[in-house]
């Protein structure tokens, strides 16, 4: 079952230009479908990951085209990591026919065969089991694909989690399960809903490696990314890795952020924002001065900007489209 490809094609080193400008995307992105929502523009509801952006590029950021994700309501970052067209997004959220599901998916459920982005969920843990199969069915066709899972904290509690992990371990599946620990499972804190320190820990009772990490770091999450990917692509099996990083903003758009301080969040921002730590690193070096950065951030958001303003003239499906992609066409 386990028939692999002999020539391994190394997977992307990344830039970090390229990551930056990515993460500026990614961030700037959140920050319009925030206002769209509070213009009254955007329905439904939404996971912002403002504060996640080095998870995202680190991770997805660095796969080859063909590999695969799977994501979690909180998916916008990933997406976009991976390729996914930003219009389509932006479309879709605004449920226009031009969307990634041609406007009837929503937020939680873009998806994107394409670029290898398998589909984000909104079932907590839905994702690991899918993942499972998705890696699984790579090694049946001796391919050397790979599967990248998103998930939270919280959804490390869930049954699916550790059913997964079971067979991902004994079939030797080629899957890596990022978890973004983002202390907070929707309004109670990590530290309340487990007994250990580490949520890699759990990887020792499947046989797997389990790795904690700065999730705010992109170099420590690109390379730690990487190096569990080359070892899955050659047959050695899943890794667990827990990114430890924080959200700026709540739950969903209705989280009053109770359950935190102010103080706290406020420490985050100004001492582990992953952005502002990787602006540091490349003016430190020399790569980026000051005021390119601040370039590239302006000459982001106009273009973002002069997308939702085009999107917003897309047409919207009709009341025939309600019965498409509900059954199958041909005869089965």
């Amino acid at each position: 079952m386990n028939k692999r490809v002999n020539k391994i094609q190394q997977t992307k080193l990344i830039d970090g230009i390229e990551a930056l400008k990515k993460m500026w995307e990614i961030r700037i992105f959140e920050e319009m479908i925030q206002e769209l929502f509070s213009a009254g523009e955007l329905y439904g509801t939404m996971h912002l990951c403002i504060g996640q952006e080095a998870t995202a590029v680190g991770g997805a950021g660095i796969l080859r085209q063909n590999d695969w994700i799977v994501s979690t309501h909180r998916n916008h970052g990933h997406c976009i990591a991976k390729g996914t067209d930003i219009r389509s997004m932006f479309a879709e959220m605004l449920g226009k026919k031009t969307g990634t599901n041609e406007g009837k998916g929503g937020s939680m459920h873009i998806a994107d065969l394409d670029v290898g982005n398998l589909g984000s969920n909104g079932i907590v843990g839905a994702g690991f089991p899918i993942a499972a199969g998705a890696a699984l069915s790579a090694q049946m066709q001796g391919t050397d694909q790979v599967v990248l899972c998103y998930a939270g904290d919280g959804a490390t509690n869930e049954g699916s989690f550790h059913e997964a992990l079971n067979l991902a371990s004994i079939w030797q599946l080629p899957v890596i399960y990022l978890i973004e620990n983002n202390q907070y499972g929707m309004s109670s804190s990590i530290k309340q809903m487990v007994n250990i320190d580490k949520l890699s820990n759990r990887a020792m009772s499947y046989g797997i490696e389990g790795i904690t990490i700065d999730g705010n770091n992109l170099t420590e999450v690109s390379q730690t990314v990487s190096n569990a990917v080359e070892k899955a692509r050659n047959g050695g099996g899943p890794t667990l890795i827990e990114a430890l990083t924080y959200r700026h903003k709540g739950h969903s758009k209705s989280d009053k952020l109770l359950y935190r301080s102010d103080d706290e969040c406020q420490q985050w921002k100004e001492n582990n924002d992953p952005i502002f730590r990787l602006e540091s690193e490349l003016m430190k070096e020399g790569t980026l001065l000051e005021a390119d950065i601040r370039e590239i951030e302006k000459t982001i958001r106009q273009e973002l900007a002069d997308i939702v303003d085009s999107v917003k003239l897309d047409s919207e499906p009709t009341i025939e489209d309600l019965w498409t992609h509900v059954y199958a066409e041909d005869e089965v």
